[in-house]
């Protein structure tokens, strides 16, 4: 067996598994469900504490991790959304030429699919991405470009060899795949651990049927945060949205046969929900 070949049939194994603990997990995993992968009878941990994971044998790397801190300015690196839309992931340490950096340049130059576990619900826990693609480098930044999909892959290129045209419908693309596939779902896993996984409305506890309601919607300027949002069951969600469920600044659910048109803007604190 060819080395790629060997390197591909890994990295699809491990999508695979990851793809099947996200859909048993709704999107999130433990650090140590992450040490279980196995390929070939071989146990394979998926996560590292320098938060890139170079297997033995291999020159590319395949996973990638953000760190997660309760206060985001005090994280070891400061990840972002770029400019045009597409996540940075920074480099380790201050120097290009750092050890670790150069199996995510090697998964860039071959263009193999890397998995991110993406920190911010809790400690220990992980938003999956089971494939992303690091598609450039930016030196001067010290960081690389991350794409989330194929067709983020495809499109992107350094600005300077685009019209602005094109950049503005590879931002406008962009935005919607970041805000589907990391705000909204980060969104939601906050939102549901500070409710103590459980419908505000009703206390549905069944995981499945929960969602994350904006208090103040996107469309109004509203942020994807926790105070900004409301765990409810999909029927009270899709009420509250109609306003039919209100929720009253004494924090009283209100049921009203008419949708109501003028119910008070609220902030709700976590747990304080009747």
């Amino acid at each position: 067996m060819r080395v790629a070949d060997a390197d591909d049939q890994l990295r699809a194994a491990m999508i695979a598994f990851l793809a099947e603990l996200s859909k048993l997990n709704g999107g999130i995993a433990t650090w140590k469900q992450l040490q279980e992968f196995r390929f070939q009878g071989r146990q394979i941990p998926l996560i590292g504490q320098k938060g890139k994971r170079k297997i033995r044998g291999h020159e590319s790397a395949f996973t990638i991790l953000t760190t997660y801190r309760l206060n985001p300015k005090t994280r070891p690196y400061d990840d972002a959304i770029g400019a045009d839309g597409y996540p940075r992931y920074k480099w380790h340490g201050q120097e290009g030429a750092h050890p670790d950096n150069e199996p995510l340049r090697q998964a860039m130059l071959t263009r193999k699919p890397v998995a991110w576990f993406e920190g911010g619900v809790q400690t220990g826990v992980y938003l999956i991405h089971e494939a992303v693609w690091i598609v450039g480098e930016e030196q001067a930044h010290q960081q690389f470009v991350l794409a989330l999909d194929e067709t983020m892959r495809d499109q992107w290129q350094p600005e300077v060899h685009m019209s602005s045209a094109d950049l503005a419908l590879r931002r406008e693309y962009a935005d919607v795949v970041v805000k589907r596939r990391l705000h909204q779902p980060m969104f939601k896993r906050r939102v549901l651990t500070a409710y103590r996984t459980q419908c505000a409305v009703c206390r549905l506890r069944v995981r499945e049927l929960l969602e994350a309601a904006h208090i103040k919607g996107d469309a109004e300027g509203g942020d994807p945060i926790v105070p900004n949002g409301i765990a409810m069951c999909s029927i009270h969600h899709r009420a509250f949205d109609a306003l039919v469920v209100g929720i009253t600044p004494a924090f009283k659910v209100e049921v009203r046969a008419e949708p109501l048109t003028d119910l008070p803007s609220v902030t709700v604190s976590r747990g304080f929900m009747v």
